[in-house]
This record gives structure tokens, C-alpha cells and sequence, in this order.
């Protein structure tokens, strides 16, 4: 008697009949998915046909019923387990745990790998490997000087690249090994503002020096870990789709990451915290919020550090990161002016987004206006892991729109 329940023998082998029934398609349709790559197979033995691996079929059934059942056609919808956005009150999680409350108790690294792989690694350190840190820093160092941080990691992340031969593979293991190298290559391959300190080996140590001259406060060094930590992912932001449709071509990591970097460096996404923080800057220049603020609006310019669109309140990352701030001793002046545009905003119903709080950071540290970008695209990277390694276990190349043509209807003669 045949059992159509999937079987719990991983090594079970079907016919091209049952993988057939087993996906609701015609057996012509099967022969598709493998030659496509979604599917292999072997000759069946006897010679009368192909079999396939059943746990394979039926995770492609799983696949096609989870597509089947996604919204209409037009909208864009990806499903992942890796980040929930929710308001109401506003919040948000990681794998179902919240991530403030994570990212509170935990550095940055331990929070990556709760992302990537759902199991938290206690004191979790990255380390750069000589040869891709070599190429990294070559490339950066022959960068002309008024690179901007985003122009100094895109190419850090090629050179690393090169230097690793076994991009290619896209094997779980092999892409969390290559995310655990190339997060500190990126921070290596940075110039130092001042001296490196040894810390305690934390990502942030080593950031801090690449960002700022002053000397590694305890207090502003756990700031800046929880800032890489709250910002390692926020669902599916511009960068992390790009990173997706790169994933879904199955791009390399390096790739991938290259992918997020690019889509970053656009103004919409990547530059608020630069503009936060120079408007914070010439409000403790001038004494006062209102006439920056009017200033802003006058020429038709956002007040930056406001308003999310996934929030009705307070971004819960900003709302973190002043009460930590709030206990920083050299932080009171910025918070101050932050607080003060907050005042004027609040008639507006907008509220402080991270980006405000990134900048009080980066102000209070005698860091420059671009830093809150280099925070922001460190942190992300390990995000956008999260995203390529889900994205390589999907179909490969579904994300392929349909374009609605609103050209000239042809035939049109040559010209």
C-alpha cells in the first residue's frame, strides 16, 4: 500500500510520476524544474526514466504552495524569518526575540550570529585573515583622498573578494565563514584616526579608532557596540532588496554585500545620519532649533533624524540609544540640541528616528559627519548575510518583476 505522507528517510528516491503529483504538475513541467537547477536527478537505474530525491520535491512543493499563496500580482512581498516590525507599541524582533532587548544585553557580534544562524554564541569574535585585510587596506590606500566612507568600503569588499577563492561557494557554512571574515576586514581595512586600542577584541574597539581621535571611553564604546547591534537588520530596507535580488541570482557573498553598499550610498537611505548630524552641529552653533529648522522647511528640505514609515511613535533603535547616551558624560550638549528639535518637530507629529541618535552619538565622540554612515553600513553587512543566506535556499531568480511597457505600440519604421 503506497503512503503519500513525505517520507522521513532522507535518502528516498521517487519517480518522475510522484514528484509530478507530489508538486500538482505535469511531468514535462518537472523536467523543467531540473533543467532550471531547482531540482536534480539521477537515471533511474532500469533505464525507464529519472528519480528525484523526495525531501527535495517536497521542498519545493513547500516552496510553490508558500509563492501560490503570497499576495496579488504587483506587489513585492519576501518571506523571511529573520526580522518583525510591529506598532503599536513599536517594536521589533529578531527571530522572535526582542531586538532592543537583545542588542541591550549582547555585543554586535553575538547578535549577528543569533541572526544568522538562531543560536546565540556567547562572547562571538570576528577576526580578519592577513591575506583579504592586505588587499583591503592596498585597495583603500590607493583610493584618492576625498573618498567617502561607503567609496573606501565597496572597495575593500572587492579586494577581499579577489583574495578569497572560495567566494564561490554558497554553502551555509562556507558563507558564515566568509561573513565572520570580512566584517572585520571592512573595519581593518579603514585608516586609523588615531592609534588602535587592543579592547577586548569587539568589532567596536576597532571601529572606534577608524572613526574618531578621541580616547576609547568604556561608556562610549558600549554606545557604539549597541548602535552596531540595534542596526544589524530592519526587515526588507532598499539595500537589503538589492542584496535579496543579488542573492536570488546567487551572487557571491562579497557580492551580495557589494550589492547593499551600492544602494546605500543613494541619499534616501544612507545620508541621513550625515545630515542629522550637521544640523545638530549648527544648532549648537546657533543657540537654538528653531531657526535650523526653519531654515530647513524655507528651502523645501526634510528636517533630517524624523519620522519612519514602519513606525507611529518613536523609532524603538532611537528610544535605546539615548538611554544609553543619557549617561555618557560628553553627550549633553547633543542631546540637548536633539532634544530641542524634537520640541519643534513634535507639531509636526514626527518623531526622533535613529538617525538622530546616531548623530548625538557621532557629535558627543568628536566623530565627523560621515561616521553614522560607516556605523550603519558595518552593521547592516551582517544583515544583509542574513538575507543572502535565506535568500539561497529560495527558488533561484524568482525575483523577476514583469515590466509594464508604456511605450510606442510597434511596428515603428527604423529610424
Amino acid at each position: 500500500m503506497s503512503d503519500d505522507r513525505p517520507s522521513d528517510d532522507p535518502s528516498r528516491r521517487i519517480s518522475t510520476q510522484e514528484a509530478a503529483r507530489l508538486l500538482g504538475v505535469k511531468p514535462a513541467t518537472v523536467y523543467a524544474y531540473v533543467s532550471r537547477g531547482q531540482l536534480g536527478s539521477r537515471r533511474d537505474p532500469s533505464g525507464r526514466g529519472s528519480t528525484f530525491d523526495a525531501a527535495e520535491v517536497e521542498a519545493l512543493a513547500r516552496r510553490s504552495r508558500r509563492e501560490a499563496a503570497g499576495p496579488a500580482a504587483g506587489e513585492l512581498s519576501v518571506s523571511t524569518a529573520l526580522t518583525l516590525i510591529e506598532t503599536g507599541p513599536d517594536r521589533y524582533w529578531f527571530r522572535g526575540v526582542d531586538a532592543v532587548e537583545l542588542a541591550s544585553r549582547y555585543g554586535f557580534e553575538e547578535v549577528a550570529e543569533w541572526l544568522w544562524t538562531g543560536t546565540l554564541v556567547r562572547g562571538a569574535r570576528f577576526t580578519a585573515p592577513p591575506e583579504p585585510l592586505a588587499a583591503a587596506r592596498r585597495a583603500v590606500a590607493a583610493m584618492p583622498g576625498h573618498g567617502g566612507p561607503l567609496d573606501l568600503l565597496r572597495v575593500a569588499v572587492a579586494a577581499a573578494a579577489v583574495a578569497d577563492p572560495l567566494r564561490f561557494d554558497l554553502s551555509e557554512e562556507a558563507v558564515l565563514g566568509s561573513a565572520r571574515c570580512l566584517i572585520p576586514t571592512l573595519v581593518g581595512a579603514l585608516p586609523e584616526v588615531a592609534p588602535a586600542h587592543p579592547g577586548d577584541g569587539r568589532l567596536a574597539w576597532g571601529l572606534w579608532s577608524r572613526l574618531t581621535a578621541q580616547d576609547p571611553d568604556p561608556a562610549a564604546l558600549d554606545v557604539l557596540d549597541l548602535a552596531l547591534a540595534l542596526l544589524v537588520d530592519h526587515d526588507l530596507a532598499a539595500s537589503t532588496l538589492a542584496v535579496r535580488v543579488a542573492a536570488s541570482a546567487r551572487a557571491h557573498p562579497y557580492a551580495v554585500v557589494s550589492a547593499g553598499l551600492g544602494t546605500l550610498e543613494g541619499p534616501l537611505h544612507g545620508a541621513a545620519g550625515r545630515l542629522a548630524h550637521r544640523m545638530l552641529a549648527e544648532v549648537l552653533e546657533r543657540g537654538g532649533a528653531a531657526p535650523v529648522v526653519a531654515e530647513h522647511l524655507r528651502a523645501g528640505r526634510r528636517v533630517p533624524g524624523f519620522g519612519h514609515r514602519l513606525y507611529r511613535g518613536e523609532d524603538p533603535r532611537a528610544r535605546a540609544l539615548y538611554g544609553r547616551l543619557e549617561k555618557l558624560s560628553g553627550a549633553a550638549a547633543a542631546l540637548g540640541a536633539a532634544r530641542e528639535v524634537a520640541a519643534v518637530m513634535a507639531r509636526h507629529g514626527l518623531h526622533p528616528n535613529v538617525d538622530l541618535a546616531l548623530a548625538v552619538l557621532t557629535l558627543s565622540c568628536g566623530m565627523t559627519a560621515e561616521a553614522g554612515e560607516t556605523v550603519f553600513a558595518v552593521a547592516r553587512t551582517a544583515g544583509w548575510i542574513a538575507h543572502a543566506l535565506e535568500e539561497y535556499q529560495e527558488r533561484p531568480l524568482r525575483m523577476r518583476p514583469s515590466g509594464h511597457y508604456t511605450g510606442p505600440r510597434p511596428p515603428r519604421p527604423t529610424p
